[in-house]
Formats: structure tokens, C-alpha cells, sequence
């Protein structure tokens, strides 16, 4: 690692900066840490992270986003329905963080800090778009937001769920997860039928029309 560049350093530390923060939490303890890991000098190992423990959560965050991308590329995920595409990338990154409930559970409490919940939202925005344009998503209208503010409350929630449940295999996160992509397909199809164009909607035109030559 003593020759990459501080944003490939930024990456490469930043599993080991996760699984020390268990115990030391996101801070320069934890950074010093992986650096000894890796073997990299400690004051270089900071300087990739120059926002604190938010530049930390986020490049541990983008780790997986680049890690689900790789393992599930949208070729991969085509042949299956829209519901298990969505799922696999969720679960994907559930099992990413799998034993480091610990890590997880503080950086949730440091994202929520009103200071950092800008970039908070703007960090889970973008994994929701990382999973929706693996999942073959296209829109380019509000679809294109509303499916990714949808994703984004999904998976923070679901994340939730995940750092406290102690039921075997994470069952109970698997089970809210599938109710709430349940109840997201359901929308969907209901949104869809409202909106289809080929329905015969209200015309303001056509009703004043048939005012002044009523259908005989």
C-alpha cells in the first residue's frame, strides 16, 4: 500500500478502519489500527480522511457499493424478476456487514448527527442509485427519484433492524426486509394502473364537449 495514491488508500483502509471501530470507534485510533495492519505510516493513513469519521463510514460505504457491483453486475441480476434483483443487492450488502454489527450500530449514531445528515442522505441516495441501475433501472423521470428515496428508506430501515436482530441466520431482517420490497411491488402495480396511459383519464376539453353535444 506505500504506493497508492491517498483516494486508492482511502478504500484500501477502509474494511480494517470498520472492524477496528468496534472497539475503538471512527476515530484516529482506528485508523491508527489498520494502518499498523496494513502497514502503512499512521499520519499518512489520516490524511486520506481528512472529513473524520464521516470520510471513514463513507469510503467503508462505497467499499461495498463497489463490492455489490462486482458480484452482482446488472447482467447477472436481468434474468431474474424485479422483487429478487432488489433483494439480492440488499442482502448483499447485509451479509457485507455481517459481524460488525458493532461498527455498523456506531455509524448509524454518527450519521444521524444533524451535522452530518446531509451528506448522510446524499450517501445513501447514491447506494440506492448504485442498486437501482444494477437492478436495470432506467427512468429518467420522477420514477427515477421516487424509486431511489423509496430504496433509501428501505435499506436504512432494514439496517436498523439488522444491528439488533439476534435471531438465527438474521431472520427476522430477511423477514422485514421481503415485507417492505412486498409492499413496495404492491405500489408499484397500483401507481402503474393509475397511471398507465392507455387509461381513459379526465379531459377537461372532451367533458365540455360533450356538455355543449351530449353522446346520443
Amino acid at each position: 500500500m506505500a504506493d497508492m495514491t491517498l483516494d486508492e488508500l482511502r478504500l484500501a483502509l477502509a474494511p480494517l478502519i470498520a472492524s477496528a471501530s468496534i472497539f475503538d470507534g471512527w476515530g484516529d485510533e482506528a485508523v491508527s489500527s489498520a494502518a499498523q495492519q496494513a502497514g502503512v505510516d499512521a499520519d499518512v493513513a489520516r490524511l486520506a480522511y481528512p472529513g473524520g469519521a464521516m470520510d471513514m463510514i463513507g469510503a467503508w460505504i462505497e467499499t461495498i457499493d463497489l463490492a455489490m457491483a462486482d458480484a452482482l453486475p446488472a447482467d447477472h441480476l436481468a434474468a431474474l424478476p424485479i422483487r429478487e434483483r432488489i433483494r439480492s443487492l440488499v442482502q448483499f450488502r447485509l451479509d457485507a456487514v455481517d459481524g460488525l454489527e458493532e461498527a455498523l450500530r456506531r455509524a448509524i449514531a454518527i450519521m444521524a448527527m444533524p451535522q452530518n445528515a446531509a451528506r448522510a442522505l446524499k450517501t445513501g441516495w447514491h447506494s440506492a442509485d448504485v442498486m437501482w441501475r444494477l437492478a436495470g433501472d432506467v427512468a429518467t423521470d420522477y420514477n427515477h427519484y421516487t424509486k431511489r428515496t423509496i430504496l433509501a428508506g428501505i435499506y436504512g430501515a432494514t439496517m436498523a433492524v439488522f444491528v439488533d436482530d439476534e435471531s438465527e441466520g438474521k431472520a427476522g431482517t430477511r423477514a422485514f426486509l421481503d415485507r417492505r420490497i412486498e409492499g413496495v411491488m404492491k405500489f408499484e402495480k397500483t401507481k402503474a394502473k393509475w397511471l398507465n396511459s392507455d387509461r381513459e383519464t379526465f379531459s377537461l376539453t372532451r367533458f365540455l364537449g360533450r356538455l355543449r353535444y351530449p353522446a346520443r
